[in-house]
This record gives structure tokens, C-alpha cells and sequence, in this order.
């Protein structure tokens, strides 16, 4: 079954790559044939959006539909022409990626041509108006994160990747890398009772170190900060498949706040996959402004909230999802914005070192004390 499964799995990939490849040359053609006939060179590509910033949230932001049309025309615009140059000197290392079925990092495309690229940044912006021109996800091109230790996950899961069996299962404290290619990922199996994505690797270590996985059924994940492709695309599928709910441990801070809210709602960057990598089933377990007082931390844990903290916090608070699907979260916001002070997780060690891991999350989650 599962070598069926494989085999299924290899054909549907050949097929979208094959799909890609026609639409590379589809496109390629287009552009020669405008020049043929004398015409300027014009791309159009959709945009999406995460969110506006309507103030009385009526605002028409979908997951699924474009906001608006960008156009790149040369003789219309000063930097048309190397915005093409780029485009076109991307899609052609992946049309080669793609014709010998290998895979390569946004860093290894830029060294392909550093001089025409100036800028990693410019090799990531023109890799995502790909992903809109062709209307498919980052690895759909082919184009993968290849670090991948630093993107944790241990518990009670046990999967196949490729050829071999990761059993988090078998020790459920230990750390092992999650993977970068979901398509290599299957017969997944958990006695889990639901997922607990940490902000930081710290956390994870101490959650391991306290052998919270013993005591707790659950599956513990951290993307170290600002979850990338993998991470997001990880969890998404343990939620879809294994029908957990999800929770989100985070530092009490505009930072954490938005971390938070790539996991639930998608980057602004990558709008256009948002529909595919956002889980809108994560709860904010914590830590909130109001489990402050509601512990009774010293507040000698509080920080001050910086000048670039309340700008931060005062620009998410214009979000329309926050008005229209987390007013919640939106509150706890407010709050740390009008007391101006932050706090991380590693505060609530000021109580005991085991305090996290013994009463605050297992008791938080046990009440349904998360919004």
C-alpha cells in the first residue's frame, strides 16, 4: 500500500512539473512574440494580501482572490527592464531545476548569477511573482530550504520521510528535524492530544529537559522565531491529517504577537500561498499580557515596550483580521500597548523553573484558558 502510495505520489509530481515546464514556455513564447510584432514586453501578475488595514474592518480581503494587477513594462518603468532580466534569468534556472528533477536553495540560485542579482532579496521578491505568474507553492518550483535543524518537533508522531521511519514516538523528549519536502512525508501515525508550537528554541529544549512530553500527550513543534515555508506547511498538514487542536506558546511582546499571527492567518510576503500554510485553528495559549497579574509575576520581569515595539503594536492593531476573526487577540494587544511593558516566556521561571512545563501549560490547555 504504501509503495503504491509512492508511486502515486512520484506521477503527480511529474505531472505538475510537467504542467510547470508548459508554462514556461508558454510564457517565454509570449514575451518573444510581443517583441516579434513590435510590441513592449508586459507582465501582469496578481496580488494578494493578508490583510488591510480598514479601520471599521469592511474591508473585501480574501485568502483566494487578488486585490489588485501589477504591471512590469518596459518604456513605462525606469527598472522594467532588469525586473525582467531577472525574471527571466530565475525562471530559466528553474526550468533546468525542473527538467533534471533536482532542488536547489533561494542562496544557491542567487550565486548563479550574483551580478546580475545584486541582492538575495531581489532573487526572493522575483521567486514569489513566479509563484503568481505560474499559480503554484515555492516547492512546486523546486525551490527548498535545505537547512533544516534548526526546525524542531518531538513528541508522540511517528511518520515516514522517504525511506526511513521517524519515531518521535519511541522517545518522545527527543528533538528531530522536521522536513523540509511534505511530499516525501506519509503514513502518518499519533496517539497525540494536540500540537504545541513554541516561538523559541530555548522553550523546546526546557519543555524537553522537563520530560513534558512524558506527562503530556502532544506534539511539540518550533520553527525558532519566524516560522519559514517548511514549519508552516509541517504544521498545516499535522492539523489537517491528524485532526489536533493547536496552540501557540509566544514571548509577551509585539514580536511574539506576530509570529503568532503568521502561524494563524499567512505573511503579508507570501499572501499568495496563504491559503495553503495558514492554520486558522491556532489558539493563543500564551503567554498574554493579562497572565501577568493573573500569576502574580515580579515585576521585575517586565520590559519596557521600545519606541519600535509600539509602532509595531500600534500598526498590527489596524489589522482587519484581528477586527473581524480575533478580537481577542486584538484586546490582549491593547492591553500590552496602554501598560507599555513586555514580557517573555522564561518569566514565568521567576515562580520555578518547572513552572511552565508542570502547571502553566497543562493546566491552561486542561481549563480552556487560550482564546
Amino acid at each position: 500500500m504504501a509503495g503504491r502510495r509512492s508511486c502515486m505520489s512520484a506521477a503527480m509530481e511529474t505531472q505538475s512539473q510537467s504542467r510547470l515546464l508548459a508554462s514556461v514556455r508558454g510564457f517565454v513564447r509570449s514575451l518573444v512574440e510581443d517583441i516579434c510584432n513590435g510590441r513592449s514586453p508586459s507582465v501582469a501578475l496578481d496580488r494578494y494580501r493578508t490583510f488591510c488595514s480598514d479601520p471599521f474592518g469592511n474591508c473585501a480581503c480574501s485568502f483566494d482572490t487578488p486585490f489588485a494587477k501589477e504591471f512590469i513594462s518596459i518604456g513605462r518603468q525606469p527598472q522594467a527592464a532588469h525586473r525582467l532580466a531577472v525574471l527571466l534569468r530565475v525562471l530559466s534556472i528553474i526550468q533546468l531545476l525542473l527538467q533534471q528533477n533536482k532542488h536547489a536553495s533561494k542562496r544557491d540560485i542567487f550565486y548563479m548569477d550574483p551580478a546580475l542579482f545584486v541582492d538575495q532579496a531581489v532573487v526572493d521578491h522575483i521567486i514569489n511573482d513566479i509563484c503568481v505568474l505560474l499559480r503554484c507553492s515555492r516547492h512546486h518550483l523546486n525551490v527548498v530550504i535545505f537547512d533544516s535543524l534548526s526546525l524542531l518537533v518531538m513528541g508522540w508522531l511517528r511518520f515516514k520521510e522517504s525511506d526511513r521511519t521517524i519515531s518521535c514516538i519511541k522517545n518522545p523528549n527527543t528533538e528531530h528535524p522536521i522536513p523540509v519536502c511534505l511530499e516525501d512525508v506519509e503514513d502518518m501515525v499519533s496517539v497525540a492530544q494536540y500540537i504545541l508550537v513554541v516561538e523559541k528554541e530555548t522553550v523546546f529544549q526546557r519543555l524537553a529537559n522537563d520530560k513534558f512530553c512524558d506527562r503530556n500527550r502532544c506534539i511539540v513543534i518550533t520553527g525558532r522565531g519566524y516560522p519559514d515555508v517548511p514549519t508552516r506547511r509541517f504544521l498545516r498538514h499535522l492539523v489537517e491529517h491528524l485532526r489536533l487542536p493547536v496552540y501557540g506558546l509566544v514571548d509577551s511582546d509585539p514580536y511574539g504577537f506576530d509570529i503568532l499571527t503568521t502561524y494563524r492567518f499567512g505573511s503579508m510576503q507570501m499572501a499568495y500561498d496563504a491559503k495553503l500554510m495558514r492554520v486558522p485553528e491556532m489558539r493563543w495559549l500564551g503567554v498574554l499580557p493579562s497572565d501577568f497579574e493573573e500569576f502574580n509575576l515580579p515585576d521585575r520581569c517586565l520590559l519596557n515596550l521600545t519606541p519600535e515595539d509600539k509602532r509595531k503594536a500600534e500598526a498590527m492593531l489596524s489589522r482587519c483580521y484581528l477586527i473581524k476573526d480575533a478580537p481577542q487577540w486584538r484586546t490582549e494587544l491593547e492591553m500590552m500597548l496602554h501598560k507599555g511593558v513586555k514580557f517573555e516566556i522564561e518569566a514565568l521561571s521567576a515562580i520555578s523553573f518547572a513552572f511552565l512545563s508542570e502547571v502553566y501549560i497543562p493546566t491552561k490547555i486542561e481549563r480552556g484558558k487560550h482564546i
